[in-house]
């Protein structure tokens, strides 16, 4: 009789090892929604400017002259209030390097700051549009209706205005942070033989389903998990006031918070020309290697006009500010990138960051990908589990 070859039992996992699978499926199980809907949302974001200036393109560009020779900021900031009507003050302007953009002129106003809904906490969010060669206006659009503000409140708070709306976000991406670590240790393999190696790294698409779901779920997962960490760690820079003030600390290696500039203007000196023109003249030759250039009127009193010049033509960690007397133009503070601490260049980062717009194209491809693979990652989990459920209830059916 041939000996009987000894069966082969599985490694008997240790009280922490099971802790964590046990956690990582339940917590998945009961994150999985809104994990899915931070990755689609996430994904329909990336690419907004793109999508944006494509559709718009014939209101966004406009055509230059010869001469470059553009109209004063303060009247085609009338010319934009004109459009707006209703007696809507323009509060925000975004100028550009790039000579074929129009000009950006916003204004906002909030509404009931105990709406719970976004909506309701908005009373208008308008832009105008202007060619800034020409004066003529060549959109006006409701901004608290747009695609993308919408799909971006979505992605903040499912458009909650209430505190819960982000809470629930933020501890969504708690439990994905976990779920990402945990993953990485269920994932890891045991030795580095060949098979393990395309176990671990490789998808074996001519497998029947269960097999490519599963490599799909911890091999896809593997690739983007370092992406979808600082997706999820900058996230909970916005959800959670303490993970942003630990942040600050870490990096600043400082409880201190930033200093900030007391300025104020003088009512009791005023000059006959325009000093808005006049503060954004001096913005321009100081801001002369800077993609484009925002604008914040004075509101009155003793405000300050501020301009801020941004390195990049859609990033904003990359920043100076200048203040300027509302009443003369005259230059009063200016605060450089280089004069901010880490903390505060750290947290200026975590927009561009999390959007992936600090490594400018490839980094929002990157961020796209992570953030289609992170909504998959709650379906092809769940479909494991619903299968290891069903082989539970039927041991004699046979894996596929």
């Amino acid at each position: 009789m041939a000996p009987t070859k000894p069966v082969q039992r599985k490694p008997t996992k240790s009280r922490i090892r099971k802790i964590s699978d046990w956690l990582h499926l339940w917590l998945g199980i009961a994150s999985g929604l809104v994990v899915f809907h931070l990755g689609i949302t996430g994904c329909i974001f990336a690419f907004q400017k793109e999508i944006t200036e494509w559709i718009h393109r014939k209101e966004i560009f406009v055509d230059v002259p010869a001469n470059r020779q553009t109209v004063p900021l303060s009247v085609l900031k009338q010319t934009a209030e004109k459009a707006l009507g209703s007696n809507k003050q323009i509060s925000f302007i975004s100028t550009y390097q790039e000579a074929d953009r129009a000009w950006e002129f916003g204004t906002f106003k909030a509404g009931d700051p105990k709406a719970f809904w976004y909506f309701d906490s908005i009373d208008y969010y308008d832009l105008v549009l202007i060619n800034p060669y020409t004066g003529k206006v060549t959109m006006v659009a409701d901004h608290k209706y747009e695609f993308f503000a919408i799909v971006k409140m979505l992605h903040w708070s499912f458009l909650i205005n209430h505190p819960i709306g982000q809470q629930i976000i933020g501890w969504a991406t708690i439990i994905f942070v976990f779920l990402l670590i945990s993953g990485i240790v269920m994932w890891w393999p045991k030795n580095l033989k060949k098979s393990n190696f395309d176990k671990s790294f490789k998808i074996k698409w001519r497998a029947k389903f269960k097999r490519v779901n599963y490599d799909l779920h911890n091999v896809l997962g593997f690739y983007v998990m370092i992406i979808c960490l600082a997706l999820a760690l900058t996230g909970m820079v916005w959800a959670f006031k303490w993970f942003q003030t630990t942040v600050y600390v870490v990096a600043s290696r400082s409880i201190t918070p930033p200093v900030q500039a007391d300025v104020k203007s003088d009512s009791t000196k005023k000059i006959k020309a325009n000093p808005f023109d006049i503060a954004f003249k001096k913005a321009k030759q100081t801001f002369k290697d800077f993609d484009r250039i925002g604008m914040s009127p004075a509101g009155g009193g003793t405000a300050t006009i501020y301009a801020t010049g941004y390195h990049g033509s859609e990033t904003y960690w990359n920043f100076d500010v200048l203040q300027f007397d509302q009443y003369t133009g005259k230059l009063l503070h200016r605060k450089k990138q280089s004069d901010k601490n880490a903390g505060e260049a750290l947290i200026g980062m975590n927009y561009d960051i999390h959007v992936g717009a600090i490594l400018g194209l490839p980094g929002k491809t990157l961020a796209f990908f992570a953030s289609l693979i992170a909504a998959s990652l709650p379906i092809t989990g769940f479909i494991i589990w619903w299968g290891k459920k069903k082989k539970k209830k039927n041991p004699a059916v046979a894996d596929s």
